[in-house]
């Protein structure tokens, strides 16, 4: 069986190249992460909140980011505006909530902490 090809490192600013997604350097580092983070429901992404997501998507149902260029794209996730840290208060403040389509919210995560889960 062949063997894929070589890519450069998911960790931003990482040049080492690796056939997985992390290189050796690198893997540790997203396996420690994960270890301490908690699951979605243990960072307030519960039942509760879902209800409550899918009633501000209702009232808000496109990207605010898109709308701002000019786009009209569906809005599928809810942003916390200022992120949340674990603060319960900042996390339910729905002046706090924004409505973007994915792409926007990944690339304001990027943005914000260099990318998904760092």
């Amino acid at each position: 069986m062949a063997e894929s090809p070589l890519k450069l490192c998911s960790r931003v600013g990482c040049r080492n190249l690796t056939r997985g997604r992390y290189c050796a350097d690198h893997i540790k580092e997203k396996h420690q992460y994960d270890r301490y983070r908690g699951t979605a429901s243990q960072r307030g992404y519960d039942s509760q909140w879902r209800k409550v997501r899918l009633g501000f998507l209702r009232k808000h149902p496109l990207c605010v980011h898109c709308l701002v260029a000019g786009k009209v794209v569906a809005a599928t996730v809810v942003d916390h505006i200022k992120p949340h840290k674990g603060d319960k208060v900042l996390f339910w403040d729905r002046a706090n909530w924004q409505a973007l389509c994915a792409s926007c919210h990944s690339i304001k995560t990027v943005k914000e902490d260099g990318g998904f889960g760092n």
